[in-house]
């Protein structure tokens, strides 16, 4: 955890993965997070597996360097402790649909009463105004809409959904950017932000950046697609003992490449040397990486295409990414020794903080664990001056985790 976002204090109504990874992201750089949820808790807890009926391994994932607070928002006495965590707090995020936000008393418009420089950022499924806005969304119906599972289509054509929680990842990014260009916008003007990131806007914008391609121009020219994006042969190249990622980019790269390969005709032809031309035929070009790629061993290609500066890499495992070395001497995986799940495996923030004259930082001070349901409840209570008695009250109506 570092100490950049120090003194910013977030309270995170998010759930499952989209705003969690978001503010983990926050919670990393150093603010304070305090994660509010329902008295069931954050549905993603649940995932198996885990040591904790309350703090499954895929929660602990997205959840670090947070503290938990359980409210029943149905109730008003528990809107009424949101709107005093809100009162001195900086950030409000959540990804919940507009609807559902106002109806558990935390819409923007509500919470700006009590708070009017609040920066209130959430990411929908669908944005405020259009006819899905009350739609659900979750990851795979994201996939769907925004055109990535049929953009990951099998050899047969049938959509296939990318085995990754993407859509919620990207936009977590997209809703982390939200929260810290409303926090600069507040130091510049001293003003409050509402900044919406809706999924699918987000995740077609991410897509449609490069598959826009010859669309972007009114008539069109070409067709949509990047075209070295669709290429069928653009893939891991089977070698003589594997599969290798070889990618030959600039004209220098395929000059190389070629030449490398003995094949210097292919070197000196224009669809190689010209880059425009290079770029209406690089399936064809493809197709000569993988007729030749089996002609040597992973080991062979790696060392010389390496010593050719040529782009290349080993296709890694799930289970070979811990000894990568390059994931091993970045410290990528790190163990943590908790008293009451035990020995973890965390992926620390991927960020390191340079100062220009000592080696980068990884942490200035422990990442704490993804906090058990309603773990900092009380003390947050305490916090805002509730005595013990009001505190049970809370706790013997439900009211309160």
């Amino acid at each position: 955890m570092f100490h950049l976002l120090s003194g910013i204090k977030i309270i995170d109504l998010t759930t499952i993965v989209l705003g969690p990874y978001a503010t983990q992201i926050l919670g990393d750089f150093g603010a304070e997070v305090i994660k509010v949820e329902s008295t069931d808790g954050d549905l993603f807890r649940a995932v198996r597996p885990g040591r904790r009926p309350d703090i499954g391994v895929q929660f602990q994932n997205f959840n670090r360097n947070k503290q938990s607070v359980a409210l029943d928002l149905k109730t008003p006495e528990a809107r009424e402790v949101l709107y005093q965590l809100v009162a001195d707090a900086d950030v409000v995020v959540h990804n919940m649909r507009s609807r559902s936000a106002q109806q558990l008393g935390a819409s923007f418009d509500e919470l700006r009463k009590h708070n009017s420089q609040l920066i209130y950022c959430y990411a929908p499924g669908f944005a405020d105004g259009g006819p899905s806005q009350n739609d659900p969304a979750y990851d795979d119906i994201i996939q769907a809409r925004s055109g990535l599972a049929a953009l990951n289509a099998d050899a047969d054509g049938a959509p296939k959904f990318v085995r990754s929680i993407v859509c919620d990842k990207v936009v977590g990014l997209h809703l982390a950017i939200a929260v810290l260009t409303g926090i600069v916008h507040r130091l510049k003007t001293g003003a409050g932000v509402c900044i919406e990131a809706p999924m699918l806007e987000s995740m077609t914008a991410f897509l449609m950046s490069e598959h826009l391609a010859g669309h972007s121009l009114v008539p069109p020219e070409g067709e949509l697609g990047y075209s070295r994006m669709m290429s069928k042969h653009r893939q891991p190249y089977r070698t003589r003992d594997g599969y290798l990622a070889i990618l030959p980019y600039s004209t220098r790269h395929w000059t190389r490449f070629f030449t490398l390969c003995g094949a210097t005709t292919l070197a000196e032809d224009p669809r190689v040397t010209n880059a425009e031309l290079r770029s209406e035929h690089i399936d064809e070009l493809y197709q000569e990486i993988a007729r030749i790629a089996p002609t040597r061993s992973n080991d062979e290609w790696l060392t010389a295409l390496k010593a050719q500066d040529i782009p290349c890499s080993a296709v890694n495992q799930l289970d070979e990414l811990a000894r990568d070395p390059q994931l091993v001497a970045s410290g990528s995986f790190e163990t943590l020794q908790d008293p009451v799940l035990g020995t973890l495996q965390q992926l620390r923030s991927p960020f390191r903080i340079h100062d220009g004259n000592t080696e980068p930082t990884l942490h200035q001070r422990a990442d704490r664990r993804a906090p058990g349901l309603g773990e900092h409840t009380r003390a947050t209570l305490e916090q805002l001056g509730l005595d013990d008695g009001q505190i049970d009250s809370l706790f013997e109506a439900g009211i309160v985790r």
